[in-house]
């Protein structure tokens, strides 16, 4: 297949990349094509621009790009670009499947499980119609619905529903395990709050699943089918290191650190990825402790 993919720098996107280079024809968008090529050294055609894309060419999109959400503190100008750098891009993208003669068979766009806000202890899936109005929810509910646009009989669109994804070649776990090295990791606050994760692995092969399964169509959750509590994530991340859990951080200590950015670790989802098992896919990590032990950390 020919492949238009943005975000190809980041995380799932590289590995995506990796899977994919030698199966499909690869075009991959980014801002500093010559950064890229030598960060990757992968066997794809780099561009800068859409401009360069001829859409009634490609058989499908996979629009991973954006400004990472927990980078840096969110102040007025970052929320922005948080915004704008997935925004822009996905109406860009759908505008020009839409004036596509002969249009990609499918749209891949990301979203996050911060759609749903923050959220009680009980397991909620994609029928859930329940949202707390915070800025993750105002990202994601945009994003979303930009990418929607793309949907025609022509072009079906699917929109993942990312939680926090696990890997060693960085994440959240590179942000985490050197304190936890240094005997200095904890839970955060109280604990309960759930964490909705994914192994990198399971993520690349939801991808691959949406690629291949024309049937497959609309809003999924893209989480492992057993999310933990904030505190179980932290003993077992320990446990995992050989390394004592000792150093919870209040909540006051992450407002002072984070702001209101502190909201996404102080408030979870317990996520349920039903419309996926509903439509045959396998997780090859269903359990918190068998991924962990599979990640060279």
């Amino acid at each position: 297949m020919r492949i238009l993919l943005t975000g190809a720098t980041g995380l799932i996107g590289q590995a995506l990349c990796q899977r994919w280079q030698h199966q499909h024809q690869l075009i991959c968008l980014s801002r500093d094509v010559t950064k890229a090529q030598r960060k990757s050294n992968l066997a794809v055609h780099w561009i800068d621009s859409l401009a360069s894309v001829d859409f009634n060419q490609l058989d499908a999109v996979v629009n991973l790009a954006g400004e990472p959400i927990a980078a840096k503190r969110w102040t007025e100008n970052q929320k922005n670009r948080i915004c704008q750098s997935r925004w822009q891009l996905t109406e860009q993208i759908a505008g020009a499947i839409l004036q596509a003669n002969t249009p990609p068979a499918v749209l891949i766009s990301g979203s996050a499980i911060g759609f749903y806000g923050r959220q009680d202890s009980g397991s909620i899936d994609e029928n859930c119609q329940t949202f707390y109005p915070d800025f993750s929810h105002d990202i994601c509910a945009r994003w979303e619905n930009l990418a929607m646009r793309a949907q025609t009989e022509k072009t079906r669109v699917c929109i993942l529903r990312t939680g926090v994804v696990l890997s060693e070649q960085g994440g959240a776990l590179s942000r985490m395990v050197p304190a936890y090295r240094l005997g200095l990791g904890g839970k955060l606050a109280d604990g309960q709050q759930y964490m909705s994760w994914i192994h990198l692995d399971d993520m690349v092969n939801i991808i691959d699943y949406m690629l291949l399964h024309s049937e497959c169509q609309g809003i999924y959750n893209a989480t492992a089918p057993m999310a933990v509590t904030n505190q179980q994530f932290s003993k077992l991340l320990a446990e995992r290191l050989n390394k004592p859990e000792l150093m919870p951080l209040p909540a006051f200590a992450l407002r002072l650190l984070f702001g209101e950015m502190a909201d996404l670790l102080l408030f979870g989802q317990q996520v349920y990825p039903k419309r996926l098992l509903d439509a045959g896919f396998q997780f090859q990590y269903t359990q918190l402790r068998q991924a962990l032990a599979s990640l060279a950390l």
